[in-house]
């Protein structure tokens, strides 16, 4: 394996295993130290890839934020408020699903709402997402829905429902939001 590939599997292997400890611990609960013990290794050898917890956690949120930035962009290209609001919730529902665990645990962790502030460009595009859904019912009442919405996605996404499968879930999560978001839900969509 060159060195470049070797450098590239132990970064993954830190971002694999700091989320597992993110679940266990929090995002503020895991140190790089614990990180280290985990994997064996040096904090020398995980400061070769992060610097501090906020450059690992930025690693582990980056490609989500990257798919909620798409999400919302195409959501924004719809004509009508509604629209707009539809097609973000369901792609918010697909991307919770089939990031369960991790949205569930990003979601409302102090750690990351700190991290979210230190980057004006994910607080934006979060910012763009909670305007699609409160848009719907403007004024407060529309934010604290839209705010409901998309931590109760987050939330129940990470429950485990047994062998409910990933396509059944992600239309009970787009029923339950159409319909807190008062918006249309199709005959037979309970």
């Amino acid at each position: 394996m060159s060195d470049y590939a070797n450098r590239g599997a132990t970064r993954r292997r830190l971002i694999d295993v700091a989320i597992e400890l993110f679940k266990q611990h929090s995002v503020a609960g895991t140190s790089l130290q614990m990180i280290s013990d985990e994997l064996g290794l040096t904090k020398s050898a995980i400061y070769h890839h992060f610097r501090t917890r906020d450059e690992l956690l930025s690693a582990v949120m980056e490609p989500l934020i990257t798919e909620v930035t798409a999400i919302v962009d195409a959501a924004e290209a719809r004509r009508g408020v509604r629209a707009r609001a539809d097609h973000l919730l369901g792609g918010y529902a697909a991307l919770a699903v089939s990031n369960r665990e991790l949205v569930a645990l990003l979601t409302g962790d102090p750690g990351v709402v700190a991290l979210l502030r230190t980057r004006p460009d994910w607080s934006a595009v979060i910012e763009r997402q909670m305007a699609l859904l409160a848009d719907v019912d403007p004024g407060v009442g529309g934010k604290v829905k839209a705010a409901l919405v998309m931590s109760g996605i987050a939330s129940a996404a990470g429950v485990e429902y047994g062998d409910v499968d990933d396509a059944t879930l992600q239309h009970h999560l787009v029923t339950a939001g159409r319909r807190a978001l008062g918006l249309r839900v199709p005959h037979g969509g309970g």
